[in-house]
């Protein structure tokens, strides 16, 4: 079988770019020397990758996508860094990725399945998942995590270092200063937790009896500030179900973040 590479006579691509079989580039792009592309992956037009950048294959990236450029820190200072994009993702129409820094691992990692639409940043040393929605103008601070299927409301901003747990969701708009659990809900002008992200857990497929205990959890961890105290005077059983076991494991990992909680809880 043969697989074509089809490059519009427009685009720039330096000869020491590695570009796999069934790759479509569009006019006007331009593709630095280290970037490598898998198979079957299309770019539009008008599109610059530039760095130590790696895409896997079946992604399709959209006009004025940026890949690439230098971080916006002021502590790079040119060193080495990366970008690792995997496979099947959606990149809109003007989205930016940085790659890491020094004090981040040098390196920002974006999975696969992924969705960012319009206008999306994603800084440097930040880490997401698979099957993950950004909405349009999403702005990601560095060295934020976010993990699988957690969905970002359109025009949110988040706070470097911050985290995401997987199959959380962001309200549109929302300033994200701090962790949001798996399945949680979390939105408002500074980010509170509202509750679980129970239209995600339906959609999942969750089974109802999870979702009873999920909600059980939720409703004495969080009646209080006190969270953490209330998980350890939690039984064993709901200590070790597996979908609070993710919770309280994410709650474990970085115990100095704060973690985004209901409004107004003594």
């Amino acid at each position: 079988m043969l697989f074509l590479i089809v490059i519009h006579h427009t685009a720039i691509i330096d000869s020491k770019a590695k570009i796999s079989e069934s790759v479509d580039i569009g006019p006007y792009c331009v593709i630095g020397p280290d970037v490598e592309i898998g198979p079957n992956s299309k770019l539009y037009s008008h599109i610059s990758i530039k760095g130590n950048t790696k895409i896997g294959k079946n992604n399709e990236i959209f006009p004025f996508v940026s890949l690439g450029t230098p971080p916006q820190d002021l502590k790079y200072k040119g060193e080495k860094n990366s970008i690792i994009i995997g496979d099947n993702n959606k990149l809109r129409e003007y989205v930016n990725i940085n790659p890491g820094t020094t004090q981040g691992g040098t390196i920002t990692r974006l999975g696969n399945n992924n969705l960012l639409m319009v206008y999306c940043h994603v800084a440097h040393d930040c880490h997401l998942g698979n099957n993950i929605v950004l909405a349009n103008n999403v702005q990601v601070g560095g060295h934020v995590s976010i993990e699988d299927y957690a969905i970002v409301g359109g025009s949110c901003a988040i706070h470097q270092f911050s985290r995401i747990g997987n199959l959380a969701m962001i309200g549109g708009m929302t300033g994200v200063l701090s962790d949001v659990i798996p399945f949680g809900l979390s939105l408002g002008n500074r980010n509170n937790l509202v509750g679980l992200n129970l239209i995600g857990l339906r959609r999942a497929r969750f089974l109802n009896k999870d979702i009873k205990i999920l909600q059980k959890f939720y409703d004495i961890v969080f009646s209080n500030q006190n969270f953490r105290s209330n998980i350890e005077n939690l039984d064993l059983e709901m200590k070790e179900n597996k979908y609070t076991k993710i919770i309280i494991d994410f709650l474990n990992a970085d115990k100095k973040r704060p973690v985004s909680l209901p409004e107004n809880i003594k």
